[in-house]
C-alpha cells in the first residue's frame, strides 16, 4: 500500500513539474489561462505565428495604427505591448520601445537571412512575434520591438474591461 501511495505522490510531482513547464498553457500575475489557439487565426497569421514568418512592409493592420488600447498574442490573449511605448520607425511594421512592464518575452537568437537578430516570441503562446533592434528611440532605453501585425490582436482601452484585461486600465490613467 505504502508504494502505492509513493507512486501516486511521484506521479503528481512530475505532472505539476511539466505542467509548470509547459509554455502553452500559464497563468499571468492576474491568475488569467493563457493558450495557444490558433483555430479562429488566419492561414497568413498561422503561418507568421508559427513558421517564423513575416508580412510586407507597410501593408499590413497595425503599422500606422493610432488608438489608445494594448496589442495582445493573437493566438493566446497574453498581453503585450501598450499604444503609449508605441513609435513611428519608418519601417512599416507597428514598433514598440518595450514590452507592457511585467510582461515576458522570449528572446532567441535568429541567424536566418544570412543575418543575425534577435527574434521575440511570446512567452506562453510561444507565437513569433517579429525582432527586436537596438536602433530604438534613445531617451526611451534605446530598442525597437519590430512586430508582426499578423501576431497581434489590438484591445481598445474602452474594451479593456469587458474584454478582460481590466488590469490594464491603469496605463491609460493620466
Amino acid at each position: 500500500m505504502n508504494k502505492i501511495f509513493i507512486k501516486i505522490i511521484l506521479l503528481n510531482l512530475i505532472f505539476n513539474s511539466a505542467m509548470a513547464n509547459n509554455p502553452t498553457k500559464q497563468k499571468s500575475s492576474a491568475t488569467k489561462i493563457y493558450q495557444k489557439n490558433t483555430k479562429n487565426l488566419t492561414d497568413f497569421q498561422k503561418f507568421v505565428i508559427e513558421k517564423n514568418g513575416t508580412e510586407p512592409a507597410f501593408q499590413n493592420e497595425y503599422w500606422n495604427h493610432k488608438e489608445e488600447g494594448i496589442y495582445v498574442d493573437a493566438s493566446s490573449g497574453e498581453p503585450l505591448f501598450s499604444s503609449r511605448d508605441k513609435f513611428d520607425s519608418g519601417s512599416g511594421w507597428p514598433s514598440f520601445t518595450k514590452p507592457i512592464d511585467g510582461v515576458d518575452i522570449v528572446e532567441k537568437t535568429d541567424n536566418s537571412h544570412f543575418m543575425s537578430r534577435t527574434e521575440v516570441r511570446s512567452k506562453y503562446g510561444d507565437s513569433h512575434l517579429g525582432h527586436v533592434f537596438n536602433d530604438g528611440p534613445k531617451n526611451q532605453g534605446g530598442l525597437r520591438y519590430c512586430i508582426n501585425s499578423a501576431s497581434l490582436k489590438f484591445i481598445p482601452q474602452d474594451k479593456l474591461e469587458e474584454l478582460g484585461y481590466g488590469d490594464y486600465k491603469k496605463l491609460f490613467e493620466k
